[in-house]
């Protein structure tokens, strides 16, 4: 499982895709979802010149970095999110990953109740369709006022084309759903096709997500869950701190050497008992 790991570009919110990818490489990553979502962390957009998207092409390749997912964070239920989301999907063409990677709703403060599912499904449609055209899997993440637990999501996904699937967050589940994630990502992993692998500190709702290893999370029985399921997506880390953020770029990068060097040595110790 070790060649699955990521690194979310977006545990390095506030500072320069540059530092994250320097960052994540000497720590040990060789792979990263850049995240792509406006006004919060925008690593990667859309909107970004052809200049630009080579400058950061360029930069992955230099460090040896390859992109595994776009985190286009959009609110499909407005026309704007949906515009959004369309254009971010040829940031996956562009730099030739197969996921594309959203919630329902806000990136924070998602308040909107969804009381027509149908309505979701419609506005969803032409980018399922974008897609399945270009090859590409629409990810849902666990995530927000509708849709917080794997259980919830696979139902939704059910009900929609099998270019949709499940982004699995494991902290996301606590401080939006009030559920712990071992039965949940149980019952939901058929249709997991992408994990978010975030630590959690604190009472459900509080907003506390330090270096994997560092919460309360049971890593040792997710990644028992990941494997009885043959799980082969990616498992991308997201460090999201605490509200008033990382002290420096030095703490961060600390946490991202941390979690790696946690992950590292917890996949090679169950790689010897099998």
């Amino acid at each position: 499982m070790l060649d699955q790991l990521a690194i979310n570009s977006n545990t390095y919110h506030g500072y320069s895709l540059e530092d994250a990818v320097k960052g994540a490489r000497k720590a040990g990553f060789t792979q990263m979802e850049l995240a792509a979502v406006k006004d919060h962390t925008a690593h990667v957009l859309p909107e970004m010149s052809t200049n630009e998207r080579n400058r950061v092409k360029e930069l992955l390749r230099d460090y040896g970095m390859k992109c595994v997912g776009i985190g286009a964070h959009s609110n499909v239920m407005n026309e704007e999110g949906i515009a959004n989301l369309l254009k971010s999907i040829d940031l996956a063409v562009e730099f030739d990953c197969n996921y594309i990677i959203t919630a329902t709703g806000d990136a924070h403060n998602d308040l909107v109740v969804i009381e027509d599912e149908k309505v979701l499904a419609a506005n969803l449609e032409p980018i399922i369709e974008k897609c399945a055209k270009l090859g590409k899997l629409l990810v849902l993440e666990t995530h927000g006022n509708n849709f917080p637990t794997g259980a919830s999501l696979k139902k939704l996904t059910q009900s929609l084309n099998n270019r949709v699937k499940i982004n699995y967050d494991t902290a996301n589940v606590i401080f939006y759903g009030n559920t712990l994630p071992y039965q949940d990502l149980e019952a939901s992993i058929d249709y997991v096709e992408f994990i978010h692998l975030k630590d959690k500190l604190g009472i459900y709702n509080e907003w506390n997500f330090p270096a994997i290893g560092d919460g309360d999370l049971d890593f040792p029985k997710l990644f028992g869950i990941l494997k009885k399921a043959n799980y082969k997506g990616p498992i991308s880390v997201e460090i999201e701190f605490t509200p008033s953020g990382p002290a420096n770029l030095e703490e961060v990068n600390q946490s991202v050497k941390r979690s790696y060097s946690y992950l590292s040595k917890l996949i090679s110790a169950w790689k010897r008992k099998l």
